[in-house]
């Protein structure tokens, strides 16, 4: 599994397609959090707070996690080495999770310099320092978590197609569904049917941990959700193997 990590890694370095994918992640956040007007814009907000960066962040992992994902198995497919890969001495489960681990670093190394914005933040506050370090530190988990969930939808897409175009769209429908799909469905309904439709997508679970409480209701539904998705990715490579 190691080996394959490592691979993978290098591959998103040696090209560039890694740095691309951390620009791209920072400069569309910088712009819509500092320069852009709008909603998310934070010195135009009044308020010291973080909670525009969490608010923008889902959209843009909805696109950009499926377009790293996007050719983990489908290239193989296409080149004709996913089946040299299933030979080697490997399980198929330390294939998945060589694939997975990997987009999850490069996902992580573009999310760590996003933490400059606490220190903007920090001294933007009034008084100075005036920030909800609990709040902070629980929607970065909740953003790592949804970026896992949306990074093993991903990796799943990409066994569906040897094209990687069709599995960047089958990626950005899983990630829109489970993110933005049953919340919206719930709206239309009321009372516990409403907070069940709502609990079954992974909006819900963010805004909860966003909030600086870490539920272990929330993590095990995250946990779920990513083992889910890489059983299914196992289980279509197995078919394959």
């Amino acid at each position: 599994m190691l080996a394959i990590l490592k691979k993978e890694i290098n591959s998103f370095f040696a090209s560039p397609i890694g740095y691309l994918v951390i620009g791209l992640f920072l400069t569309v956040t910088g712009l819509f959090l500092w320069i852009f007007d709008g909603e998310f814009n934070i010195p135009n907000s009044g308020f010291a707070d973080l909670a525009p960066f969490f608010q923008l962040a889902p959209w843009i992992f909805t696109f950009l996690i499926p377009a790293i994902t996007m050719r983990s198995f489908s290239d193989e497919q296409k080149s004709g080495t996913l089946e040299l890969l299933l030979t080697k001495p490997i399980s198929t489960l330390q294939l998945v999770l060589g694939k997975y681990f990997g987009a999850c670093v490069l996902i992580i190394i573009a999310i760590i310099p996003t933490l400059i914005y606490i220190i903007a933040i920090h001294q933007l506050g009034n008084p100075v320092g005036n920030l909800d370090v609990g709040v902070t530190i629980g929607s970065y988990i909740g953003l790592c978590m949804l970026a896992a969930c949306f990074t093993a939808m991903g990796i799943f897409a990409s066994t569906l197609s040897d094209n990687q175009i069709v599995a960047f769209i089958i990626a950005v429908l899983f990630s829109f569904v489970f993110y933005f799909g049953f919340e919206g469905l719930a709206s239309y309904l009321t009372g516990s049917s409403s907070t069940f439709v709502s609990n079954l997508g992974m909006q819900a679970h963010y805004d909860s941990i966003s909030r600086g409480v870490i539920d272990t209701r929330d993590i095990i539904y995250f946990i779920s959700l990513i083992a889910f998705f890489i059983y299914l990715t196992k289980s279509k490579l197995q078919k394959t193997r």
